[in-house]
Formats: C-alpha cells, structure tokens, sequence
C-alpha cells in the first residue's frame, strides 16, 4: 500500500501529478457518438501575457466545470489557445525595438513581421506552461493561436462574406484614434475617466457686426476645424440668427449659424461650435447640414498644415497658444473650472481623439438583431441574469464597428486596389489582375483587423470552419463560455452575433461572468498601486490547490471578490487537515484490496456520516449544475472539516481502537466517504485529492475519469441522522460549558442525563465518555441536582457535579475579579462614547471600533454573571 508522508509537500506532487495526467491522455477529447459533448473554449489570453490573478480565476473557474463534467460522463472539450492581440504585442516589439534603437519603418513590414513571429515564438508558450502549472485540464493537443493558418482562413472567409452582403464597407467616418498607439480603436475599447478641464467660454462676433454670439468649450484647439455654430430652432432667443454667419476667431473665416435639435437649450448658453471632424456628435449635425469637414489634427495629435501659425504644434501645446492668442485678442470671456468624462485607449492610456477617417465598418444593426433575440428568448442564458441588461443596452445602440487597425502584425485586410483604375478587389487570394480594367497593378490594404474580428469567431474556427469537420459537427454549439464582465461587448457579444451569422446557431448555451480579483482592501490590483499579486508565487509558496480553493471560495458569478494572503494560508490549513485525515484512515486500513461496497452492519454513526455524505453529494452536484461554485465549495469544506474530520473520525476511533466486529465496518465507512469526498473536491484541489486517492483502496486509474458521485436513496438515514445529533448536541453543549469555566479535559465529571431519547444515548456511551469528558454516565437526575452545572439541549437536560469541576471558591473569586475588570472597561468606554466632543472629532473609523469594543464587552459580562449564577 502506497504510503503517505507526514506533510503534504505540493512541490512534491504537482509536477509529477499533471505528467501522470499527460501520459494518460485524460485531457484529450474526440468525437464520441456514445456520450454528450461538453465545451469550453478558453479565452484566448494574449502571447504578451504573464499569468495574473485574472487570468488565474478564469482558469480555474473553467477547469473546475471540465473537470466536474469529465466525471459525469460527458465527452469534455477544454479547447486551449492564445490571441495575436495587435495592438498590445506591435507595441511591446516597438517599444523593445527602440532600446536598439530601431523603428518599424527601418525594418519594412517584412521584417517586422519577422520579427513578431520571433516574438511569438519566445514568449506564446510561456503563459500556456502557466496555466499547466495552475493545474488546467485542456486538450493541448488541440492549441490554437488567432494568427495560425485555419483561423486566418476562417477571417479571410468571414471578411468576403460579410463584404459580398453589404454587411462589411468602406468609408470616412468619425472614428476614435490613438495618437499614440498610431491606430483607430472601436467604441468598445475607448474607456472613459473623469479628468479635471476646463470650461473655455468665447466670443464668436456676428459677421454683419450686429453682435456676438457666446459658447463654452472644452477643447479649444478643435475650433481650427469648426464650420458652423449650431442653436436649437425652437429657442427663442436665437431664431433669428439662423441662417446668418459669424467670424471665427483667429482663423477670421465665415462660418454659418445652423439650428438643430441636437444642442441642448438649457446648457451653458445655448450656443455650441461644430467641428465635423473631431467630434462624434458634431460629425452627425454635419451631416444633416452638408457642412464641410475640415481636419485639423494630424495622427500623432500634432495640428495640421491647414492651422496656419499653430501647424506642427503637439494638441495640448496649441492648446495653450490658441487660448493665449484668444485672451489677447479679446474673444475669451472667462475659464472656469469642470470635470469631465474623457475617452481614453483600453491598451495605452491615451486620451482618444476623435477624427475623421477612412476605415472598414461592419454594419451592426443587421447582425444585432438576432444577437438579442437569443439572449431575449433563453436560447442563451447570462448568469448573472443581471447581465442582460448590459447587453441589451449595448446592442440596442450599437454603431456600426471600425474594423481596420493601422498595424502590421494582425489579418491584413484581404482588400487590393488597382491602381490604374482605382477599382477594389475584395478576395481570399490576392487577384492577378484587375477584373474591371485587366490592370495587374495591384496593392493590399496596408491595414490590418480589430483583434476581436479574429477572436469573434474563436467558438467555430478552432474547430475547423469554414471546413465542416466531425469536430465542428460534434462539439458546436460550445457548452459554456467563463470569462469576466470587463469583455461582454469586446468579445461576448461578439461571438454571439458571428456565430448565428456564419454558423446559424449559437455559439454557447450560458455564458458565466465573473467579476474582477481585487486586493485585501477592494482595489483593483495595478502595476501604479503596486498591489498585484503574483499567482506564480503563490503556488510555489503554497501550492496550486491552496490558490484554485481560494479563488473558488466564496465566489459569485459577476461579483469582485477580495484576495489576500490570510485566505490563501486557511486553504493551506484546509489543504493539511485533508492530509491529516487521510493519513489517520490509511494508518487504519489492513487490507488494500478491501471491498470498496459498504456493509450492511453499520452503527448509527455510520448512518449519521453517510446521510450527511449523500446530501452533500445532493447539493454540490445541485451547486455546479447551477453554476453555483462558491456555495458547493463552501459546503465541501464544511463537510470535510466539520463533520468528517473533526466528527466522524472521533467517533470511529472508539471502533478502530478496540478493533471489535465494529472496527472493519468503521473502515469501510471512513474509505467509502473518504474516496467519494475526494471526488467532490476534485475539480477544486486537483493535485492533493490525486495523490490521496491514488494511496487509498479505488478502482480505476485517475480520480480525473473516475465516476462522479450520485445520490443514493438506500443512504438517506434522516431518522437515525436526527436522532444521533441528539447525542452530538449533548456532547457539543458540555464541551461548550467546560470550556466557559475553564475546566481542562482532563478533568473528567460524571454526566447525568435526563431525556426522553434514552435508548440513543444508552448506545452512545463511549463516545460520551470520551468525547464530552466523562467518567461514568447516568441517565438519570442526580439527586443533589442543585450543586451541579445543568446544560440543556433541544432532547436532554444533563448535569455536571460542580464539586467534580472546579473548586468552588477559586473560581467564584476569579470570576468576580473577571466580573470587576469588565465593569471598568465598559465604563470607560461608555464614557468615551457618551461623550460629545470624543463622537464630534474622531474619525468614524475609531468610534466604530470603540462601540464594537464595547458590545464585546458587554456580551463577556453577561456570560460571566451567568456564570456566577451557577455557582449561586
């Protein structure tokens, strides 16, 4: 028999654990016509990545569905992969390739991509050997990466089709740029902060010399670029000038009064600038009024050549010299102070400018439509269900989606241009010449696709599309998709629209979002606050199991949750006391090839430890149906810790030690819910649960393919449960009391019991005896009942000779002087907080803890005057 040694060591166990399950080909999946498909395809994480505790969650999290489901029987896909991520990665190589002193440009696009690839071949692997060590059970064999050759295949296809509907197209729009990521960037990836600026108010004269209209800005270098000023038509104090024409200042061109719903009568004065080409909104009421689109930022954020004295300024530094130049002139009024919410690049930081560009588009409504129609009728089910309403606001008033990224290392655009005739050629393989005029003067696109086109189409293309593969055909739709709510628009709703486009189906049945992993104290975890936690140190530190029981305790689909070190040890403690108790049993055990079915002579508190074992068995299964994985581990440890391990072994060793005809009953019962137990843990502590089940008496290879538990009527004892708690009821009130008073265990009293369920408690002797401290128990009243200490439970009333405790008088003299010290406290602090100075300067923090100080202490008086009273 295997032997276990006395400290569980993870470092000892972890590698050589997840080789075993390699060699087994346990995580492998195929087409299996003879059980039910279950996917996941992971979220591909970047090759830039290093694994962090965003990372982690989301892994284990998704591991612990595989790993459940694998064990129900299903044929389980965990489909591996990493993302090219554009913009991230080119701007790691630029950012490295300067240390060398290199730009792209010196390299050419060749060489770039030379070197990308370079890249990816270092650091890809690295993060997928991360999540190994995590403990993932993904089929590795089926890898993929967004740039290999079948997911190109699969972008080159979906681009062509959505062009040849109409669903893809070309044009200038106002789109969000990157000045320093050199890139559009869509909606979804501009996030916005609150900024301290400034309200810039202005004096635009009336060209006629009639007056002067008054508006208020927050970006002044933007007026370079106005061409109108826009009124509401039905505010009454400007009617009049609509159709009329102002100067604009510094530039002195002529530049229309337009009116138009869109301003807003009752903020600031009515009176807006409109700049077609740097600003969303404005770019709209262009449109409605034929108005000139005039760029005046350059795309590193510089002002144009059109900007006259201000040409080649940085924006922020024409800023400054436009205002200077306004003051001078006499057109600023007054600046006042205002924050507002400013769009900033996802990947950088930057703040966004918005401008005019040329640019691919996707045509969203179309594609929307039927994404929210499968969310709306169940087809597609969002846990949190809180989430639909996420969703649907962000579908209903979706834009159409900027697609073409000014990079190199991505999908470059299969669109080619003939450059005799200007004709565009959109096509999977680049055309030898030009259908329209026989031209083979032809170029690509030199730009390359959003990283989420490629990753929108991960659930089907990983599988083999546009091929109809038996892959394909057997594990799509996929089953569940885990990832965090930070991505619903990136990349969910993505997904969701792309396969009922080019699948006809969904992609997945329940999406699980999680929340974000934050530190003690609720802050995001960020390289600025220096509070990131490194997963890969925890693990060496205290084991991947330790980290996944962490990450999974307490955790509610869609909400943060707080990581800290102090969590981490008690899963290390848990991990120990699992340990521990496998070794008592296998120090227990005579036979390793002992029958692993259980007997029919059990005692009641066999009964009692395997009904409690079948509902747990109930209820976590119940938990991970439901996707409830917080609650069916916090029910796993309760189960371990409290009622095997700190109960039933107990109770078994009254058997064991006397090794009568009970002892191999006993044994039975420890192995049998000792092993299955392990198997519920399993998706949560991989590693540990491994290594104990394979020491045990089992049957079968791994405890990874081993069969999941179910719940068996011929195990309910729910009489014999209730009845036997009497007794533990009895024996947790006495440990209670002894405890209060002081009294050591090896004092040992007589119990007198006097109940209605005497025939429980007749057969419960030994384990009250040695478990409550006892020298002889008496189911009776004792006569001299008023010198005893009484307990009282729900089935028994039992008492406890004092003179067999304590010493009388010893105790009634240190009870009283406990009594005295408590008084003086709560005097004290009562007085602290009684008075109004104290309560009126401290901090809300300190008063909070001075009343909880003194709750504490009222609440220790009363369990020592009771005290007294016993004695009395």
């Amino acid at each position: 028999m295997k032997e276990l040694s006395k400290i569980y060591d993870p470092k000892q166990v972890e590698d050589r654990t997840y080789q075993f399950w390699l060699d087994g080909g346990y995580f492998h999946a195929e087409p299996n016509p003879d059980k039910k498909p279950y996917t996941i395809v992971i979220p591909p994480p970047n090759i830039t990545g290093q694994l962090h505790m965003g990372h982690a969650l989301d892994e284990t999290l998704q591991d612990i569905l595989i790993r459940f489901r694998r064990m129900q029987g299903y044929e389980t896909l965990w489909l591996p992969g990493t993302d090219h991520a554009s913009i991230a990665t080119e701007a790691k190589i630029v950012n490295a390739m300067k240390e060398e002193g290199l730009t792209k440009e010196d390299l050419g696009r060749e060489g770039f991509l030379e070197r990308a690839w370079e890249w990816k071949r270092k650091y890809g692997g690295r993060i997928i050997e991360q999540l190994k060590k995590l403990g993932s059970s993904c089929d590795w064999d089926r890898e993929r990466f967004t740039l290999d050759d079948g997911c190109s295949e699969a972008v080159k296809e979906v681009f062509v089709n959505l062009y040849n509907k109409g669903l893809i197209y070309q044009g200038e729009r106002i789109i969000n740029w990157c000045p320093h990521c050199m890139t559009s960037i869509s909606d979804a990836e501009v996030e916005y902060e609150e900024q301290a600026g400034h309200f810039w108010h202005l004096r635009y004269p009336l060209t006629d010399g009639s007056g002067d209209v008054i508006l208020a800005t927050t970006r002044p270098e933007t007026m370079l670029g106005d061409t109108a000023v826009a009124v509401n038509p039905k505010d009454e104090r400007y009617q009049n000038l609509i159709g009329k024409t102002v100067t604009l200042p510094l530039v002195n061109r002529e530049i229309p009064i337009v009116g138009d719903d869109y301003v807003d009568m009752e903020f600031g004065t009515g009176v807006v600038k409109i700049t077609p080409a740097h600003d969303p909104n404005d770019y709209e009421v262009g449109r409605r009024h034929n108005l000139p689109i005039l760029k005046v930022m350059n795309d590193d954020a510089t002002m144009t050549e059109a900007c006259g004295k201000y040409a080649g300024m940085e924006r922020y530094a024409a800023r400054k010299a436009i205002v200077k130049d306004l003051e001078e002139q006499g057109y600023l009024i007054k600046v006042e102070d205002h924050a507002h919410n400013v769009g900033t690049c996802y990947r950088c930081g930057t703040t966004v400018e918005p401008m005019v560009s040329k640019q691919w588009f996707v045509k969203m409504e179309p594609l929307a439509k039927p994404a929210i129609d499968v969310v709306r009728d169940g087809q597609i089910k969002l846990i949190p269900e809180r989430m639909n309403k996420t969703y649907f606001n962000w579908m209903e008033n979706i834009k159409d989606w900027c697609i073409s990224r000014q990079l190199w290392w991505g999908h470059r655009i299969p669109a080619y241009y003939c450059e005799d005739c200007g004709e565009v050629i959109v096509a999977k393989e680049a055309p030898e010449k030009c259908p329209k005029c026989g031209s083979t003067h032809l170029h690509q696109d030199e730009d390359t696709l959003d990283t989420w086109f490629s990753s929108a189409l991960w659930p089907f293309s990983t599988l083999g599309w546009p091929n109809n593969t038996e892959e394909l055909k057997y594990f799509y739709p996929t089953s569940t998709l885990v990832t965090g709510y930070d991505i619903i628009f990136f990349w969910v709703a993505r997904m969701i629209f792309s396969g009922l486009e080019h699948m006809g189906d969904i992609p997945f049945n329940t999406v699980l979002f999680h929340g974000l992993v934050r530190d003690a104290q609720g802050r995001k975890m960020s390289k600025s606050l220096g509070n990131g936690i490194d997963p890969l140190e925890i693990i060496d530190q205290y084991g991947a199991d330790a980290l996944r029981f962490t990450l999974a305790t307490g955790n509610t689909p869609g909400n943060d949750m707080r990581f800290s070190d102090e969590k981490v040890i008690a899963s290390r403690n848990f991990a120990n006391k699992i340990w521990n108790a496998s070794r008592f049993v296998m120090m227990n055990l005579k036979d390793e090839n002992m029958s692993l079915e259980l007997p029919n002579d059990l005692a009641i508190e066999d009964k009692w430890v395997l009904s409690k074992y079948n509902k747990l068995v109930q209820e976590v299964t119940d938990n991970l149906e439901k996707f409830e994985l917080g609650i069916a581990v916090s029910k796993l440890y309760d189960f371990i810790w409290d009622v095997f391990c700190d109960w039933y072994v107990e109770l078994a060793k009254s058997r064991l030690w006397e090794d009568g005809e009970g002892s191999d009953t006993a044994r039975k019962v420890l192995v049998y819910v000792m092993t299955n137990t392990l198997k519920l843990l399993h998706p949560f502590m991989p590693f540990i649960t491994e290594e104990i089940w394979q020491a045990l008496p089992h049957e079968g290879e791994s405890i990874m393919v081993s069969a999941w538990p179910v719940y068996r009527e011929e195990l309910n004892f729910s009489a014999e449960e209730k009845e036997f708690e009497k007794v533990m009821d009895a024996i947790k009130a006495v440990r209670a009391r002894r405890s209060e008073m002081n009294v050591p265990p090896s004092k040992k009293a007589t119990l007198y019991i006097e109940t209605a369920s005497e025939e429980i408690f007749r057969q419960s002797e030994a384990f009250l005896t040695r478990l409550a401290w006892a020298d002889q128990i008496v189911l009776d009243a004792p006569e001299d009942a008023q010198s005893c200490v009484q307990v009282i439970t729900d089935s028994a009333k039992i008492f406890m000779p004092l003179s067999q405790l304590v010493d009388r008088e010893k105790e009634i003299a240190r009870l009283t002087k406990e009594k005295q010290a408590c008084e003086k406290d709560i005097a004290f602090l009562s007085g602290k907080l009684n008075n109004p100075g104290f309560v009126a300067k401290a901090p809300e923090k300190v008063i909070n803890e001075q009343r909880a100080k003194l709750e504490k202490a009222q609440e220790l008086l009363q369990k020592i005057e009771s005290s007294l009273a016993a004695f009395n």
